[in-house]
């Protein structure tokens, strides 16, 4: 695999990809998870927002690009970690907005312009620490002893554990300035603040492109928050093993969501709704520089030069040895064309793009890209915008002629080529088979014949019953003109069933209506077994919702009848029977 990567490398370059742009004095100091391209103004044009790291010290910033024109700047006080857009109401126009990790805070631009701060809760204080710092406000320790004791408490607990303040002094070398430092801080309350280190969205309540999303928050404590996207609040604490890297999160937070987190220690672990604490999955070799989720796969680069890749349960499904450092991975989703293909920067400043583990396609940049991110930029759908460690910007647009293949395939000398078919020659049953369709056609015809009647006539008694049983969703009485329709949400064991109800008629209003549903009460236990239904106005969905819990720890699954009748009618209106899936072991 290394020398047909070493082969592959030394070749020339693709013609798929058109340089747009590429300006070389932008002064970009990013990284992939600063990226965002999102349609800030609602008019479809999308717009490139960077977190720009600055010096690493100064000139933090976070700025909006439209096309090559930088339109928006705003300053940040602290590093930032992550950018991300998401919908936070349904308010019209369907504006996104833009959060920004930095430091302990949760920065909120709205129309480009700062909206919210959501600031971490603070930590537990050591009560040992809290002691030597009160007994320095007190002047009852001189300097050196304050050091000694803070030295002796760092080798004791770790400097996780401690204050800023804390792992601020032990940094010093000389006594002089841990003297200055200790008159200047001493008199301060003492505080434990924890940082962001990853951020994503995760969508609420619906699946579709451009609903309301939740903020997932991954912190230096080892633990992934997880925010309310109207009011800012904690809704879910999850605890990790190690400091969060990398995170990815998806599902939906009121129905059922999973996050799989890359932690500093090289562990891979995973969360999901309900547990307090992640799990486990696997154990990596080297720690992560990028992770990916591709369909129900992921796609991890570690700093061995390897890019593997797991399932969602933690197996390894296979790996690849590259020649050189990965600096950052991206996703690349072109539904036109219905891929999923991974783009993997190199220290050698190529750029690798793999389907599955083929690569289909490479190309090199002048300097070793640091931050990536493909997607919707402007009015063009497949763009790749590229950041040097330099602070070059380019950007690169997929051709609408390019195709891609396996180049490992087309690399390969094709062997064989000329050799011809080994076709069998016809069998005796074939020969026989063919002889018994001339000699008895007519007999064959009428058997088919008579099959497809009795096929029409089942059908026929079937519909039939139906219509007398009232087991079809649509209702054929036009004095009760109804449409049901039923959805199940969920994984197991608590399901959430949805059931929709429509009047088709012009002007008839329904009345007096409630729903019913039958099961095995073995199997499901329905939390709201009888749902009363208001006037059905002509022309209007109504939609009511159930829980329902499966009873059964042995996977199996079964059928609920969900009944609409009148008070005054014995026979219901209409009906319909849902097919559960199975249940989740708890």
């Amino acid at each position: 695999m290394t020398t047909f990567l070493d082969n592959l490398l030394a070749g020339p370059d693709s013609e798929r990809w058109l340089t747009a742009h590429n300006d070389p004095l932008a002064g970009i100091y990013t990284f992939s998870s600063c990226l965002a391209l999102s349609d800030l103004g609602g008019d479809g044009d999308f717009r490139l927002v960077i977190a720009d790291l600055g010096s690493g010290e100064f000139n933090m910033k976070l700025r909006v690009f439209k096309g090559t024109q930088q339109v928006t700047e705003n300053t940040i006080i602290d590093l930032p970690t992550g950018v991300v857009t998401f919908h936070m109401d349904t308010n019209e126009p369907r504006i996104p907005a833009i959060a920004v990790a930095s430091g302990s805070h949760i920065y909120i631009y709205k129309n480009l312009r700062p909206y919210f701060k959501f600031t971490l809760p603070t930590l537990d204080i050591q009560p040992a620490e809290r002691d030597i710092w009160d007994q320095a406000a007190r002047d009852t320790l001189n300097t050196s002893q304050i050091y000694e004791n803070l030295s002796n408490l760092r080798n004791e607990i770790g400097d996780a554990r401690l204050t800023a303040r804390t792992q601020r002094l032990l940094m010093l070398d000389s006594l002089q300035e841990v003297e200055q430092f200790v008159e200047t801080h001493k008199s301060f309350p003492l505080k434990r603040q924890t940082v962001v280190t990853c951020i994503d969205t995760l969508n609420k309540s619906y699946a579709e492109e451009g609903s309301v999303a939740c903020l997932v928050l991954g912190t230096e404590s080892s633990s992934v928050y997880i925010l309310d996207p109207e009011a800012f609040t904690i809704m879910d604490s999850l605890a990790l093993p190690s400091p969060p890297v990398f995170l990815t999160a998806a599902g939906l937070y009121d129905v059922e969501y999973r996050i799989l987190v890359v932690c500093r220690d090289g562990s891979l672990c995973y969360l999901k709704r309900g547990w307090p604490a992640a799990k486990i999955i696997s154990q990596l070799d080297s720690q992560a520089v990028g992770l990916i989720r591709r369909e129900k796969n992921l796609v991890i680069a570690t700093m061995d030069n390897r890019l593997f890749s797991f399932t969602t349960k933690g197996k390894k499904v296979w790996q690849i040895k590259l020649p050189t450092a990965v600096t950052c991975l991206e996703q690349m989703n072109i539904p036109g064309r219905g891929l999923s293909l991974v783009a993997v920067a190199l220290a050698s400043a190529h750029v690798l793009i793999y389907d599955d583990k083929n690569i289909i396609d490479h190309f090199k940049m002048d300097e070793t890209v640091s931050a990536m991110r493909f997607g919707r930029f402007g009015r063009e759908d497949n763009t790749l915008v590229l950041v040097t460690c330099t602070g070059t910007l380019a950007i690169k647009i997929l051709k609408r002629t390019a195709h891609f293949e396996n180049l490992e395939i087309t690399s390969a000398p094709l062997i064989g080529q000329n050799t011809k078919l080994n076709i069998p020659k016809k069998t005796k049953l074939f020969v026989d088979q063919t002889m018994r369709e001339r000699e008895s056609a007519t007999l064959m015809h009428r058997v088919f014949q008579h099959d497809l009647y009795q096929l029409r006539l089942n059908t026929a008694r079937a519909f039939v019953s139906a219509l007398e049983t009232s087991s079809n969703p649509v209702s054929s009485d036009p004095e009760e003109p109804i449409k049901l329709t039923a959805q199940v949400m969920g994984l197991g064991p608590m399901f959430r069933l949805i059931i929709v109800l429509s009047n088709t008629s012009s002007n008839i209003p329904s009345r007096n209506l409630y729903i019913t549903f039958y099961c095995d009460d073995k199997l499901y236990k329905v939390q709201k077994p009888l749902i009363l239904v208001p006037m059905l106005v002509p022309g209007l969905n109504y939609q009511f919702e159930t829980l329902v819990e499966s009873m059964s720890e042995m996977g199996i699954a079964d059928q609920i009848r969900v009944f609409v009748s009148r008070n005054e009618r014995i026979q219901p209106i209409l009906s319909a029977i849902i097919n559960m899936p199975v249940s989740e072991m708890v």
